[in-house]
């Protein structure tokens, strides 16, 4: 039977009344009836405020709004599981608790999945606001494309699929996945993209809908899982135990499927890695000098891309490179295919 939904956006919440509260406001589709909104709030100590800013919103809403209060903290990779099996909807979209839509885009999206109902997974671009107000735009290729089942799909979307706004896959392919051996890594949705890109098709859709905004408090390290492995209050981004944790889901995968994609994601993260790499500079050059033998033990080093990031942040500085990396996008409308 067909479900009534078309596409459940699905909230894993943790302490951002603020933020949720923007999310939701955001969310401007005409498509009332074929959305369903579901929040999973993982027990946080902000919960009340939490409640209250979902209890006023669904006062005043139209959408369908599905409320979850987790019986305990079950950590990112958990509460997203908590999500899938709450939702309804055919397809599962995924939003950052401080993340929102981009004004007006949603609907062309909607329609874009309804007119491809075969796809299992839809890498989508989208937009990063920054503190400044600046918009950098993140599109990997030039038009939509659709792609084949198979290890190309899997290896071409992996990476680009980090970032978990508006990240949206078909409900049916992936309820039944309930595997806990991936939340340390906080990328369970990759785990999710390698197993419906290898035996359904996939398609990218390059219109941004989703700004990723990320003004909040990083709270991860705060469950049992992740304490030991991340700060809580510090970004993820040149985390070591972070960047690692891909290839603890590609090994995984390999020795499943009896293929080698690991060694293609290495060079892949590799030629990608200079926001990794920029994220560290934040921090200083001492710092930054530091993390250099972590990150090729970490194998980012598997190209010569790494060098030139390291050694370009190193002498530049992190607001210079970035700087011509934004301009370069500009000009291509794209990210550099390398």
């Amino acid at each position: 039977m067909k479900n009534k939904y078309l596409i459940s956006i699905c909230i894993p919440s943790y302490n951002r009344p603020s933020g949720i509260k923007r999310l939701l406001n955001s969310i401007d589709t005409g498509y009332v009836n074929e959305i369903q909104i579901v929040i999973c709030e993982d027990m946080a100590p902000k919960r009340m405020e939490v409640r209250e800013v979902v209890d006023e919103y669904g006062k005043s809403t139209n959408y369908v709004l599905k409320y979850i209060e987790n019986p305990k903290n079950y950590g990112h990779g958990r509460n997203m599981r908590e999500c899938i099996f709450q939702s309804e909807g055919d397809y599962i979209m995924f939003m950052g608790d401080d993340d929102k839509f981009i004004s007006g885009e949603f609907d062309t999206f909607f329609n874009f999945v309804k007119d491809h109902q075969n796809v299992g997974y839809f890498l989508r671009s989208y937009a990063e606001l920054r503190a400044d107000d600046k918009v950098e735009y993140f599109k990997y290729f030039n038009s939509d494309m659709f792609f084949e089942p198979g290890l190309d799909a899997y290896v071409q979307f992996f990476g680009k699929s980090v970032s978990m706004s508006g990240f949206t896959i078909k409900r049916n392919l992936v309820k039944d996945f309930d595997l806990s051996i991936f939340d340390e890594t906080l990328l369970y949705q990759l785990y999710l993209v390698a197993e419906v890109c290898l035996n359904h098709p996939s398609a990218y859709y390059n219109t941004p809908f989703a700004y990723v905004v990320g003004d909040g408090i990083s709270y991860f390290g705060i469950n049992e899982k992740e304490k030991d492995k991340y700060e809580v209050g510090k970004l993820v981004s040149d985390n070591i135990n972070y960047i690692t944790g891909r290839f603890k889901i590609t090994e995984f995968i390999d020795e499943k499927y009896g293929i080698d994609s690991t060694s293609q994601i290495k060079k892949d993260t590799s030629k990608y890695c200079f926001y990794m790499l920029a994220e560290s500079r934040k921090f200083g050059i001492f710092h930054f000098l530091r993390q250099r033998r972590p990150f090729r033990d970490a194998e980012l080093d598997k190209t010569f891309y790494f060098e030139i990031y390291y050694y370009s942040l190193l002498i530049f500085g992190r607001k210079f490179c970035i700087y011509i990396i934004q301009l370069i996008k500009s000009i291509l409308g794209r990210r550099v295919k390398l």
